[in-house]
């Protein structure tokens, strides 16, 4: 099954300054969360955040928010964002199936929002290098359960070209000068 930019959304759960100090592999969660948002936005893919408990974690990585002026937010107090019903509503109506999902923890907020999107009937992709807890082995013991419910392990570029689809249009040649070019030497973690 191939991602499709007009059926994709991209959900970056709880990426928040006062939690991310203490995560493994934060900050390259951050920068990849963002450099895909920021694509997202550039190809009309929405893309959502969400926060969770904001008063005692902090609201989100602010160099996450700048890059990503179109997104809408989502505060919660569940640590799965489906069982906010007004989240599950508003992705029920956007149409969109197929959930492209990061953040942190990869073991609490992101695996048990994967399940319920999971559960809604959803397409989940589990954004490998975006996808962190505080202990590295965590995060992988959420994306192999994650796995094992029926997510799909990506890499950002694999969601970047999928959604592109071609490399003989107008989309593309920004898309290459603006997000991918740059990419590629950079060092990544996979967890």
């Amino acid at each position: 099954m191939h991602l499709s930019r007009e059926e994709s959304l991209l959900l970056i759960v709880d990426l928040q300054a006062g939690l991310l100090p203490l995560i493994e592999h934060g900050d390259q969660a951050v920068t990849e969360a963002a450099w895909l948002g920021g694509l997202a936005e550039s190809l009309e893919v929405p893309v959502w955040v969400t926060e969770q408990y904001p008063e005692g974690l902090g609201g989100s990585e602010p160099r996450l928010l700048e890059a990503l002026p179109g997104h809408r937010l989502w505060q919660k107090l569940t640590f799965d964002a489906c069982a906010n019903p007004e989240f599950s509503a508003a992705l029920a109506e956007s149409g969109r199936r197929q959930v492209v999902l990061c953040g942190t923890e990869a073991h609490i907020c992101v695996m048990q929002t994967g399940l319920g999107l999971l559960a809604a009937g959803h397409e989940v992709y589990w954004l490998t290098e975006a996808c962190a807890s505080r202990r590295a082995a965590e995060a992988r013991l959420a994306r192999e359960r994650m796995m094992q419910a029926g997510a799909v392990p990506v890499s950002a570029d694999m969601v970047a070209y999928e959604w592109l689809h071609r490399c003989d249009d107008e989309r593309f040649k920004q898309a290459h000068r603006r997000f991918l070019k740059g990419r590629s030497a950079r060092p990544l973690v996979f967890a």
